[in-house]
């Protein structure tokens, strides 16, 4: 590809081809010249600067359309919302169902790249994807790090137990003293919870299925999550069970989050989720995977 130094050379008229004196020996008509020959360079190259900061600092936006690919960080166990069949190796979820139609939106391809809570601030800030598209909680400490589209789901906090579990029989059995609570590193449930239990012990785990082993082996008594991933993990559970807080106890917003900076690919986003409740695709897949009750205004 020729460099800006060449393009301008290949595009330059024979004005801005001077031999240029020493100043003392230039004569008014030479001085003339080569004030024409500055304004004429300078004519040249700043349409050629200006394109090149463009595809390098420019809109994400801009280049997802160039490149007619849009990346997409999942975490790929988020059932409901970005689930990998282990089996099929198929990913479905309301969330792949949206980044699909927000690749059609854009005229670009989805690729997916995979994620998890704990990897979301540095995947999405150090470009490893566009967009992170898997039901992010909108918490005062994620703000700080990332920008967010406006919320699209909301949901509350649940306890999951197992029903050889005599300790736990109500929500308000939850907080106590000898209670182990485990909850996933990076979730918004590990702040949520650390500052809401008083008496009982936080277990802060580093997968999703460590939390459940723990469960099962009976060396937690319960573990938190939301309502996506409580519903699809019962429906393959037959040893747990629910238990849900009496009243609201921690409704959280979920949505995408980007990259701070860059106004315009987030006002395109913003215009994609408000399009999607407008015109029915978002709430036709929740309805799709279960999670209608959970839809944000």
């Amino acid at each position: 590809m020729p460099t800006i130094a060449t393009m301008i050379k290949l595009r330059q008229p024979s004005i801005c081809h001077i031999k240029v004196p020493a100043e003392r020996d230039r004569t008014p008509w030479q001085t003339m010249r080569l004030l024409q020959t500055s304004v004429c360079a300078a004519i040249l190259i700043w349409p050629l600067l200006c394109a090149a900061q463009q595809l390098g600092t420019g809109s994400r936006l801009a280049r997802i359309q160039t490149a007619q690919q849009l990346r997409v960080c999942i975490w790929p166990d988020c059932y409901g919302i970005t689930y990998r069949n282990p089996k099929t190796n198929q990913l479905s979820g309301v969330d792949i169902d949206m980044a699909q139609a927000l690749g059609h939106d854009l005229g670009a391809s989805v690729v997916f790249v995979d994620s998890t809570f704990a990897k979301l601030t540095d995947d999405v800030t150090q470009d490893r994807c566009d967009v992170a598209m898997f039901a992010i909680g909108i918490t005062p400490a994620s703000q700080e790090k990332l920008r967010f589209t406006p919320p699209h789901l909301a949901s509350d906090i649940y306890g999951v137990v197992s029903k050889a579990n005599r300790r736990i029989q109500s929500w308000d059995d939850i907080d106590k003293l000898g209670v182990v609570v485990a909850v996933a590193k990076g979730t918004l449930h590990e702040p949520v919870m650390r500052e809401k239990l008083k008496a009982a012990q936080l277990l802060v785990l580093d997968t999703p299925f460590a939390r459940e082993q723990e469960l099962q082996s009976g060396r937690a008594d319960v573990f938190m999550t939301d309502f996506p991933y409580s519903q699809r993990f019962l429906a393959n559970a037959d040893w747990a069970r629910l238990v849900v807080p009496p009243k609201q106890y921690h409704i959280t917003p979920y949505a995408y989050a980007l990259a701070p900076g860059d106004d315009t690919w987030r006002t395109r986003l913003v215009r994609f989720v408000a399009a999607i409740k407008r015109d029915g695709r978002l709430m036709a897949a929740a309805r799709a995977h279960q999670l209608d009750p959970i839809v944000a205004p």
